[in-house]
């Protein structure tokens, strides 16, 4: 299998199974509702896992929380940080679960990481690849001759790369960026070190959460590509500083973008990974991300969920009424393969799949879409996905004794000409 990597600039071979294949994607800084966007680093990640453990891979994923953050700070208006930010993970791990995926094998906090990160800097320092000035301590870019090789930057056009962005007259150098924050007024989460009372910059974290549970040297790492530069060429000096070789493979995908621009908090124009899964379903939103491919941006519109939702129809209806399904063909799963196996190109492997859907292809269709979280879709279910999400909502509402709300989405299900049931594992759509 190859993967195409932004640090060689082409597609890149795994090692034969059965690896191990270790991968670290990076996750949210967890200061509100994670908006979709931040699902899909995250959906690749749990795709990619579970292809490669199809294919006999043993397999690693581990998908970080950043729960320490100038950005945290700023957020937590009236209350701890560290509250915020216990709630936002709660929100995030919430939202990912829904779905239907399962959750990574490891799910690190930066604030768990807290001894590896202070040892990681007092090596950078012993080694001159950092310095300490009144409490913060600062990595200095000249020291590492590779700075810029991921993302191709320019070193002589590198500017500041503190979190807030602004001139910093403690640093030897512009270009230099910060390992350890030095307490401030108002920041209400600290820990001590060597350094002083203050907490880690956002970079070393990764660096550290990533080897703590991989080792020096792993053979994936992934993330969006606007983390490329500063925050993944950050990760990739301080290691590679240490003398570990780090990540082998990176991976970084393309932005989510709302009427053409990059779908962001700071842009005013997302809409919540919560908020797309009660509109669309969860269903819906992963066929979506599967017409695009995972390296290349991909647009997020009415007309494109209204589209996914669609095609997801249409996989529904054919298993309605089915009662016979012919055992899937070795030769079926190698077509698949040819198109995952190649940068894993999931525009193709949707368009394997309905292939086999127009040509009778039952069995394989059904595992097809497992692979990719869409196995109840499969399952014989004729309501229409509109219904679907209906009672999937009132699910929700139940769960969390909105008892009011889960009356009100029963009876919309039923104008509708269905009634919903309650069984042992969920609920049952039939017909009137």
């Amino acid at each position: 299998m190859r993967l195409y990597s932004t640090l060689q600039r082409e597609k890149v071979a795994l090692p034969p199974p059965p690896g191990p294949i270790r991968m670290y994607f990076c996750g949210p800084t967890v200061y509100a509702r994670a908006h979709v966007g931040n699902a899909r680093p995250f959906v690749f990640g749990m795709w990619l896992r579970s292809w490669l453990r199809r294919r006999g891979y043993e397999v690693t994923l581990v998908h970080n929380i950043t729960d320490i953050n100038d950005k945290i700070y700023r957020a937590a208006s009236g209350e701890s940080s560290a509250d915020l930010a216990e709630r936002a993970t709660h929100w995030y791990l919430e939202d990912v679960s829904a779905l239907g995926l399962g959750l990574p094998d490891h799910l690190p906090r930066a604030t768990e990481s807290i001894p590896r990160i202070v040892e990681f800097i007092q090596a950078l320092i012993d080694r001159g690849n950092a310095y300490e000035v009144d409490g913060d301590v600062y990595f200095r870019v000249a020291s590492y001759p590779g700075y810029g090789e991921l993302s191709r930057q320019r070193v002589d056009q590198v500017e500041g790369q503190d979190e807030e962005d602004v001139p910093n007259p403690r640093k030897e150098d512009p270009r230099d960026f910060a390992l350890w924050k030095a307490n401030k007024p108002g920041e209400d989460t600290w820990w001590e070190s060597p350094w002083g009372r203050g907490r880690p910059g956002w970079h070393i974290e990764c660096s550290a959460m990533a080897e703590e549970i991989l080792g020096p040297a792993f053979e994936i790492h992934g993330g969006g590509l606007d983390l490329v530069f500063p925050h993944h060429e950050n990760e990739l000096a301080q290691s590679r500083s240490l003398g570990h070789e780090f990540a082998q493979i990176w991976t970084h995908n393309g932005m989510l973008r709302s009427t053409g621009s990059k779908m962001a908090k700071s842009e005013g124009n997302f809409v919540t990974i919560r908020d797309a899964v009660d509109r669309w379903g969860a269903e819906t939103l992963l066929l979506f991300f599967m017409t695009g491919h995972w390296s290349k941006p991909i647009d997020f519109s009415e007309e494109t969920m209204e589209q996914a939702r669609s095609q997801l129809d249409t996989f529904r209806n054919h298993f309605v009424g089915l009662d016979h399904e012919p055992e899937p063909g070795e030769d079926e799963e190698e077509a698949l393969a040819r198109v995952l196996e190649d940068d894993f190109n999931t525009p193709d492997a949707l368009a394997v799949l309905h292939d086999w859907r127009a040509r009778g292809r039952s069995a394989s269709l059904r595992w097809g879409l497992e692979l990719f979280g869409l196995g109840s879709v499969a399952a014989g279910a004729s309501a229409p996905t509109e219904l679907v999400d209906l009672a999937e909502r009132r699910q929700r509402a139940r769960a969390e004794r909105a008892f009011e709300e889960a009356d009100r989405l029963r009876s919309e299900i039923e104008s509708a000409g269905w009634d919903v049931r309650d069984v042992a594992d969920g609920y049952q759509l039939v017909p009137r």
